[in-house]
Formats: C-alpha cells, sequence, structure tokens
C-alpha cells in the first residue's frame, strides 16, 4: 500500500491553467511519434517570448517561495554565467588519455563537481536548428544534499536544486577555461534552461547511469539526486561507455515514484518518444504542481535509489541476481 500522500489530489490553480496554450507539451515533446526527429524547447527556454509555453514559464517566477535564498543564489548563477570564457591560446597542448582523466579528476577531488565522464559527441543531441561542431562532450554531476532535497516540494528543496546548478554553472565555465588555456575550443552549458541540447543522452553514454521511471537519470552511487552540467570540446577527452546497473528493469516494478507524484504525471509503462521506447513524464500534468511550488523534486526525493547508501547496495544486489540468471 502507498503511504498517504498529502497532496492529493490535485488541481492545478485556474490563473495558471489559463495560460496553457491548445497544443499539448507532450505532443511538442513527440510522445507517440514512430519516427526520428531532434528535440524541440518546451520549456526554460532563453528567451520564454520564443515558446508556446513562454507564459507558463513567466508565470513560475511569479509564486513567492517565501526564501530570499531563491533570488539570490539565481543572481549568483547568473553572474557566472556572464563571465567571459578566457581567450583561447594560439598553440595547442596535448596531453596523454590518463593525464586528460587525472586533470578532470583533480577538480573533482576538490569538489568542483561529484562525477564527470565523457563521449563522443552526437548531433542527434542538439535541439533542433541547432548546430554545433564540436568532436566530444565532458558531463558533470553534482550530487544534492540528501537532508535538504527530501523535504520536497517545500521551498528549501528548491533552494536546493538552484544551489547545484549554480556549482554546475562554475564548474563547467571553470573546465571550459582549463581547456581554452590549453589551446582546445570549449562551449560550457548549464541548466536549467534547455539551452543547447538535451543533456541527459549524452550523460548515460558517458557511463552516467540509466533512465528512470520518473525521467530523470539514475545512478547507483548518487540515485536521481544530482544536476548535470557540460562542456563542449574538441580535445581529445578519453571517452567512457554506458553503464548497465539492472536500474531499467526495477524501475519497471517499482511505483514509489508513481504513488508520490501529486498530479500523477509519470506514467507506469514507458512510451514511444520521437522514436524511442523510453520512461516518459506526462509534461502536462508535471509542470502545474511544478510551476506552483517553484520546483517539485518529489520524484527525485522519493526515489529508493537517492537514499544515501541504499544505492550501491541495490546496484551490487541486482548484479548477484543477474549472474545468477
Amino acid at each position: 500500500m502507498p503511504k498517504p500522500n498529502p497532496f492529493k489530489p490535485y488541481t492545478p490553480v485556474a490563473e495558471q491553467a489559463a495560460l496553457f496554450p491548445e497544443r499539448s507539451g507532450n505532443a511538442v515533446n513527440g510522445l507517440d511519434e514512430v519516427g526520428f526527429r531532434r528535440a524541440k524547447h518546451v520549456y526554460w527556454a532563453n528567451d520564454p517570448d520564443e515558446i508556446a509555453r513562454g507564459a507558463l514559464q513567466k508565470w513560475f517566477y511569479t509564486v513567492d517561495p517565501g526564501l530570499p535564498e531563491f533570488g539570490l543564489e539565481r543572481a549568483k548563477r547568473q553572474s557566472v554565467i556572464e563571465e567571459p570564457l578566457a581567450p583561447l591560446a594560439a598553440v595547442r597542448k596535448t596531453l596523454s588519455a590518463d593525464e586528460w582523466t587525472a586533470r578532470l579528476d583533480e577538480l573533482r577531488v576538490r569538489s568542483l563537481f561529484d562525477m564527470f565522464g565523457a563521449t563522443a559527441f552526437n548531433s542527434n543531441w542538439a535541439y533542433e536548428g541547432v548546430e554545433l561542431d564540436f568532436a566530444n562532450i565532458i558531463m558533470l554531476g553534482f550530487q544534492h544534499n540528501y537532508d535538504e532535497i527530501r523535504k520536497a516540494p517545500e521551498p528549501q528543496a528548491g533552494v536546493e536544486v538552484m544551489r547545484q546548478y549554480t556549482r554546475a554553472a562554475t564548474a563547467a565555465k571553470t573546465v571550459a577555461n582549463w581547456l581554452r588555456g590549453l589551446g582546445w575550443d570549449a562551449d560550457p552549458l548549464t541548466g536549467p534552461m534547455s539551452g543547447k541540447i538535451t543533456m541527459i543522452p549524452p550523460a548515460i553514454a558517458s557511463g552516467f547511469g540509466e533512465l528512470g521511471k520518473h525521467g530523470s537519470l539514475i545512478n547507483p552511487e548518487f540515485g536521481s539526486s544530482f544536476r548535470l552540467s557540460a562542456v563542449l570540446t574538441d580535445a581529445p577527452i578519453p571517452h567512457d561507455s554506458t553503464r548497465e546497473h539492472g536500474i531499467d528493469g526495477f524501475c519497471g516494478s517499482c511505483r514509489i515514484c508513481e504513488d508520490a507524484c501529486p498530479p500523477e504525471a509519470i506514467y507506469p509503462d514507458k512510451k514511444t518518444v520521437r522514436g524511442e521506447t523510453k520512461w516518459y513524464v506526462d509534461f502536462d500534468k508535471c509542470i502545474p504542481f511544478f510551476n506552483e511550488h517553484q520546483g517539485c523534486a518529489i520524484c527525485i526525493a522519493e526515489c529508493p535509489w537517492s537514499r544515501p547508501g541504499i544505492g550501491l547496495n541495490l546496484a551490487r544486489k541486482l548484479k548477484r541476481r543477474s549472474q545468477r540468471g
């Protein structure tokens, strides 16, 4: 039996509901489309006036969470984003594969980020209309403080998400500047704005984990309680590869995030989205509750993989089970 949910039943406030455009956000995302196409911006556009749901995006910022930390953290992150990139050195310096990895690991140890990986850049990861000429992509991960994120959907959890986005922006800019100082062009990318690419596919390709039923990545160590940023570059960073931990199968028989979701936006089964069968969250159901709470993160907090010390044990257990056949 699922535990009682104080946020159900949920009905969007009329003021916000009136801002929804006629066309479903799920249609923009490509739900039930059997052919491939690149993703389109449906939300978090850099310029909300360019998308149909721009009024909804603007309405999000009218909600007062009652914590000044929101504004302070947003200003801090924006300041990082607006800092100019370092000049591109005229001469390229080439490192060995071990040296590239060691340098990145030094930054991880200094807590600039908590996880990193790299892979060849696939142009299909770029949003429709965006053309990028880079060979590789470095993915960076930033773990939430679980004691804060578990308060979701209270505003303290939202502030924690903002803190990690600030870290994400800082780290992407730092790594990009380091690469540019070595003579390699680099472009830092960070959320929450959609920006130039969809970040989950390259994170999966870089070995970060598997897509969970709640539409977020699940990593054995961090669960789904982390954020992403990325750096596009031509630097010959050694590539990582996808890794499977039994998470996909686990999600198929787990309903914790489904039951915890106030607007019941999480589908029990995979869907076809732009030619790919995968877990998918109903955008039209999810976004109203998200907006009214200045972010949600309930599914991330409730995911059993996110609880400290649980995920790695789960992964080991699932591996032993798979080996037994």
